[in-house]
């Protein structure tokens, strides 16, 4: 069946694939209502298709910041795993990407159930089977990027969100590496200090544990409402990283902190989930509560569902976004698909969403 469904997908692919169908998309198939989020390069807003309806998450960037920081590389990479077919339940997918002289537009899946960030900063920290819940549906969406040779590099509160129902939706796989199996290594730095794994502050080869390092540092915050080597000097944050014991508050279940110690391991060749990946975390008695095929298939009722009336619903998204106004920029009269010598081969649209497309019209 698996075998049939990825034919399907290749024959839908190479239906829809000639450069034409992918220039179809234009700015003006949008309406653009308000800004959700911001970036290095742009902002992601809010945005609905006018000709058949449908709402979006619109990540517009522009180019010229891009080029003059060197990023190109990142944003391919980030295109290329959005692409790899991500259809996975706790990833956000893209439904098309274009381009025009000044602007590159990512259309993702649109989730309004606020970040995670949002959610602790407001409770300052969480039930532990609340927790558990989390942990365990981000556990299989680094999983499955694994399992693709990906490594996320980015796990933190701001880029997990909740869907409309209260299930964990991992996004921006800017920082995301391809090609680096389980065991192998890696050199680049990145990422966001608090959640650094050791091994990348000190510029040593790291390999995919450096997420379930990621995915330590989230827990911990989500049970003491704080990352675990927390000071407002970064310098001495670094080096608490890297030297200070790990300090577990009591109030935490003994499975807790046991996965925590074994996920917040500074030897990474020791580290929960650095031989046999997603298993190991999955056989830990802190999840032992946790039915993983029900996970997967979101059988299983999430801990806190968001009070959403509908999509255009953003109470759960920070005023700091909503209140800016929509840049008039992104209504870039341009045709789309003019190319640029740095985005070569951008432009997308997901094979199903032309074929539904089609049908309607």
């Amino acid at each position: 069946l698996k075998g049939k469904k990825v034919g399907f997908s290749d024959f839908l692919h190479k239906f829809v694939s000639n450069q034409q169908l992918c220039q179809q998309m234009k700015p003006s198939d949008f309406d653009y209502l308000k800004v959700i989020g911001k970036g290095s390069f742009g902002k992601v807003l809010l945005a609905r298709r006018r000709k058949h309806g449908g709402y979006y998450a619109v990540k517009v960037l522009q180019k010229q910041m891009i080029v003059k920081r060197k990023e190109q590389g990142h944003v391919m990479v980030e295109r290329s795993v959005l692409l790899k077919g991500l259809q996975h339940p706790f990833l956000v997918g893209l439904h098309f990407s274009f381009q025009t002289p000044n602007t590159l537009y990512f259309v993702l899946d649109y989730v309004n159930g606020g970040e995670l960030f949002f959610h602790l900063q407001r409770e300052g920290s969480f039930p532990e089977p609340r927790a558990a819940f989390y942990a365990a549906e981000m556990a299989l969406a680094l999983g499955y990027l694994h399992s693709l040779d990906i490594v996320y590099r980015d796990v933190k509160p701001e880029n997990i969100l909740l869907d409309s129902e209260g299930h964990v939706m991992l996004t921006d796989f800017g920082l995301c590496k391809e090609g680096v199996a389980i065991g192998e290594i890696m050199h680049t730095f990145c990422g966001t200090p608090e959640y650094l794994a050791p091994e990348v502050l000190q510029g040593h080869p790291y390999s995919p544990a450096v997420d379930w390092w990621g995915l330590g540092t989230v827990l911990f915050e989500m049970l003491y409402g704080l990352p675990p080597f927390y000071s407002r000097s970064k310098a001495e944050m670094f080096e608490n990283i890297l030297y200070a014991p790990l300090q577990l508050p009591s109030g935490a279940s003994q499975a807790a902190c046991s996965l925590l110690e074994g996920l917040l391991e500074r030897d990474f060749f020791k580290r929960i989930g650095a031989s046999r990946d997603l298993v190991e975390l999955q056989e830990h008695p802190f999840f032992a509560s946790i039915n993983w095929d029900d996970l997967l298939a979101k059988k299983v009722r999430p801990p806190f569902i968001p009070k959403v009336t509908g999509p255009c619903d953003i109470s759960y998204i920070d005023p700091e976004f909503t209140l800016q106004p929509v840049p008039a920029s992104v209504n870039d009269r341009c045709q789309a698909g003019a190319t640029s010598e740095a985005f070569p081969g951008f432009s997308f649209m997901n094979p199903v969403e032309y074929v539904a497309a089609e049908l309607v019209s």
